[in-house]
């Protein structure tokens, strides 16, 4: 690796560290029942999605995969306040991810996934998250079969920090 390749890496891997330091931070500040879709905006930025609800609640979503360790959703009330403010990526959804279930189902309750793998000869697709597990990164991952549904979840180390080349 020349020395500007090794620097440029060396510079995302330090935004990267970064801006996983921040999230919580960012989340910390906002209050359910007090802070407005303006102040959520104001410390994540404009949101990847809007989802507007019959009663006009509005759900905000903010993946952060591929290369973050969170995928965050926010739903401001029709009263203009945040009344919900949820990480996916947590052990109480890893969960709710159950055999049988179909990559719909699943990313509706993980939202984006940071990578995919196929391997042809098992006709199988590792399909894994990014989170935080204290200051460890790690990968959940859920495979699937040829039919597309689940067959087992597994947690391991996130090996970009050890290998800096995945």
């Amino acid at each position: 690796m020349d020395g500007r390749r090794f620097g440029a890496w060396v510079g995302m891997a330090a935004v990267a560290l970064w801006l996983a330091g921040c999230e919580p931070q960012r989340a910390d500040k906002l209050t359910e029942d007090v802070s407005t879709e303006d102040d959520v905006k104001r410390l994540f930025g404009q949101p990847k999605t809007v989802t507007i609800a019959p009663d006009g609640s509005r759900t905000l979503d903010y993946p952060r995969q591929p290369e973050g360790y969170a995928n965050y959703v926010m739903v401001i009330g029709p009263n203009g306040k945040l009344s919900s403010l949820r990480q996916l990526l947590n052990p109480d959804n890893f969960a709710k991810v159950q055999p049988g279930m179909d990559s719909v189902a699943v990313h509706k309750i993980l939202g984006p996934h940071a990578r995919e793998r196929r391997f042809d000869l098992k006709k199988e697709t590792l399909i894994e998250w990014r989170f935080r597990d204290g200051q460890d990164a790690k990968l959940f991952g859920v495979t699937f079969d040829a039919s597309g549904l689940v067959t087992s979840t597994a947690i391991s180390a996130d090996q970009r920090d050890v290998e800096p080349n995945r």
